[in-house]
């Protein structure tokens, strides 16, 4: 391979002209003549049979150019790279431009990472919120664990009342008439939860089991279907059957049922202690986020739009996966919506452009830091991701390469650096206030 010369031709695109010619073309040019002849039929001999000479008159040397094009210009493009010292961010356009029994010339145009410039990292201003926990939250995150270990009741010895489940068969009609989606059967609805058109869950309370009447209600004028938005109905109605959710009293025994600890104050300071816990990381983290995004704007850059298209092809991506662990498919999913791809892409733009200006304001900054990972770290790394997925830490190294974790690391050595040098103002909350 011979690099023949490096042509800068716009912002952040370069065209490469590479040679690949002598013995490492000689010799895959033999290996896809052995593979292609095989599937030839030459007139007078079996397939694969023909010897070479008549081979070659019959289709050319040509005929095998490809196959030793395929099997030598990746590796080619690849050493060439490392020769001209760019980094790709996209997929290179090849054009062959000459081709024969020696060798050929190809073309690569390839759009490259951007050249940064960045000043005043250090000594940024950020403010990071000052959290506290109150008793309210604590009561709050109570009444939730005690919701989450109720149970249902049913009951038969007393009319509706609110706050029941009413299990209920309904079909409505505007004057006179049934209209379509008003009619259900054996539905569950809570009472005072809202879900049905204003005063219709008014009117089964105090009704009794079996029961069958008429509730009367107006459409809002605000209703989604236009041929009823203002319509007086009548839902003809049956109560089936009415539960109620049993929710446990808050005492030491209820402390016992959910975790591990004997007594309600103890339950109480563990939560308290793991809500600050919590509060305390998201601080932390807005705080990093804030820092970051200073630092990008310290940076100037021309991002190639190919870079931002890719990180959108990640986040979509990502979209995906997590749409699939619910059973959903995202073709499904955008179609429901009413969108398109393009359009839901386009969604995604404005924060895919914002993650790679911090990302490429952060390598800077740990270039110009010589912020490294050592080999220790990175085995750390590893290790703590094989813990966490509980998987052998070999077969993480086979999912993710030493040069990402690297990356990664460095990455958060620059944000290090960064938190570090703040200057940070504790910023109380105003709901502490």
């Amino acid at each position: 391979m011979k690099l023949i010369a490096t042509n800068k031709i716009d912002t952040n695109l370069y065209e490469l002209e590479i040679r690949v010619d002598g013995e490492e073309y000689k010799k895959a040019l033999e290996a896809s003549y052995k593979k292609n002849s095989k599937n030839l039929n030459i007139p007078g001999f079996r397939k694969g049979k023909a010897p070479k000479a008549m081979v070659l008159k019959m289709v050319g040397e040509e005929y095998f150019y490809d196959g030793a094009i395929n099997a030598t210009y990746q590796a080619a493009y690849g050493a060439a790279l490392d020769e001209s010292k760019l980094e790709p961010v996209d997929r290179a356009d090849v054009e062959i431009a000459e081709v024969n029994g020696e060798g050929y010339t190809f073309k690569a145009k390839v759009t490259v990472k951007p050249e940064v410039t960045i000043e005043g990292y250090k000594g940024l201003p950020v403010t990071k919120a000052s959290v506290s926990v109150s008793d309210e939250e604590v009561e709050n995150e109570l009444k939730a664990m005690a919701d989450r270990n109720s149970r249902m009741l049913d009951v038969d010895d007393r009319a509706a009342a609110m706050g029941d489940t009413a299990n209920i068969d309904f079909e409505g009609f505007v004057d006179g008439k049934a209209f379509e989606g008003g009619k259900g059967e054996g539905y569950s609805l809570v009472l005072g939860s809202g879900q049905f058109i204003p005063g219709f869950e008014e009117q089964i309370v105090g009704k009794n089991i079996g029961e069958e009447f008429d509730v009367n209600v107006t459409f809002p004028e605000e209703y989604h279907a236009e041929e009823l938005k203002g319509k007086p109905a009548v839902f003809k109605t049956r109560l089936n059957s009415l539960r109620v959710k049993e929710t446990p009293a808050l005492d030491d025994e209820f402390a016992k049922d959910v975790s591990e600890f004997d007594t309600l104050d103890e339950l109480k300071a563990d939560i308290c202690t793991k809500t600050q816990e919590r509060k305390e990381r998201q601080a932390e983290e807005a705080m990093e986020n804030a820092l970051c995004d200073a630092a990008a704007e310290k940076m100037t850059v021309e991002i190639p739009h190919v870079m931002i298209e890719r990180k959108i092809d990640e986040m979509v991506q990502d979209f995906a996966y997590r749409l699939q662990g619910q059973g959903l498919n995202i073709n499904d999913y955008i179609k429901y919506t009413g969108a398109d791809m393009a359009a839901f892409r386009k969604t995604f733009e404005e924060q895919a452009e914002k993650q790679v200006r911090i990302t490429l304001a952060l390598q800077k900054i740990a270039q110009l830091e010589n912020l490294e990972a050592t080999a220790e770290e990175i085995e750390a790394e590893y290790n703590k991701m094989a813990e966490t997925y509980k998987m052998d830490v070999e077969k993480v190294k086979t999912y993710l390469p030493s040069e990402n974790v690297a990356s990664n690391l460095s990455l958060n050595k620059a944000i290090d650096l960064l938190k570090a040098n703040a200057v940070i103002t504790e910023e109380t909350p105003k709901d502490a206030e």
